[in-house]
């Protein structure tokens, strides 16, 4: 199912449902007792190699961790475009990974879409996933976030082309492509809807100048998960990446307290 390349480069893997090529970087455990392993889940349009994906390497290696990052079809170096891809796409690209790619117990650390993914894969996956991080989670996005946003005029030339353009605010690259099919395909996966029959430890960092995700969402999260154990960190200054030094430190040590947590009752 998989080959594996030098460090530098990604290992690859296959997905036995449609034959997706799946581009992933694992670091295996080095130390027994440090049981959990991690894996992180990247956001919208972004890949695996961005600043938290790689901090988070670091530090678990540091850790002795088990640590997954990987690219969603259509992202990175994964197989297929981006504009063909949907959230049960890459739903079903995070279940993949997390069966066949990581071992034993995990921690999701899910990033903006990661967060709706991390929920999606916990609904699934439940007996291995022990606790979820989430980073400016952003669940339903599709339709809270991006659809109402949209001028009447792009929905009817989403509902005629079936696509739209819209601008990228962050890098000025390439404008992003919204696909009829990711919008009306959201609404089949949303979860904020209703309860969230998810009894792990959550934990949620949200900046309050986030001018993507608002910060009211987390609170949503916390209103529908059924767990008893969820803590949220509000950011006064802090803004949707969550990549500054003060943040990533922030992460890793949110993050190690949630595997005290875990390890210390299981």
């Amino acid at each position: 199912m998989t080959y594996n390349n030098t460090t530098s480069e990604p290992s690859f893997a296959f997905s036995p449902a449609d034959g997706s090529k799946i581009a992933y970087h694992l670091t295996p455990a080095s130390l027994v007792e440090k049981s959990t392993g991690i894996v992180f889940l990247g956001g919208f349009r972004s890949d695996m190699n961005g600043t938290k994906a790689i901090a988070l390497e670091n530090w678990c290696k540091n850790e002795g961790r088990q640590f997954l990052r990987f690219d969603y079809t259509g992202h990175g170096q994964s197989s297929g475009r981006f504009e063909d891809g949907t959230i049960s796409d890459w739903a079903r690209d995070a279940i993949f990974a997390i069966e066949n790619l990581s071992k034993g117990p995990v921690v999701l650390v899910g990033s903006s879409m990661g967060g709706w993914i991390m929920l999606l894969a916990a609904l699934k996956v439940s007996s291995r996933i022990k606790g979820l991080l989430g980073l400016a989670a952003a669940p339903d996005f599709t339709q809270d976030m991006m659809e109402r946003e949209l001028s009447d005029a792009q929905i009817s030339q989403m509902q005629k082309n079936g696509r739209i353009e819209i601008e990228n605010c962050y890098d000025h690259g390439d404008p992003y492509i919204i696909t009829k099919a990711l919008i009306d395909d959201g609404k089949n996966n949303l979860v904020l809807q209703q309860s969230i029959n998810i009894s792990i430890p959550l934990r949620l960092i949200q900046g309050m100048k986030d001018a993507d995700v608002p910060w009211q969402t987390a609170l949503r999260i916390q209103e529908k998960i059924t767990s008893d154990d969820v803590e949220i960190q509000f950011i006064k200054n802090g803004n949707h990446r969550l990549s500054e030094a003060s943040d990533l430190n922030r992460m890793t040590a949110t993050l190690d307290g949630l595997l005290k947590t875990i390890e210390e009752t299981a």
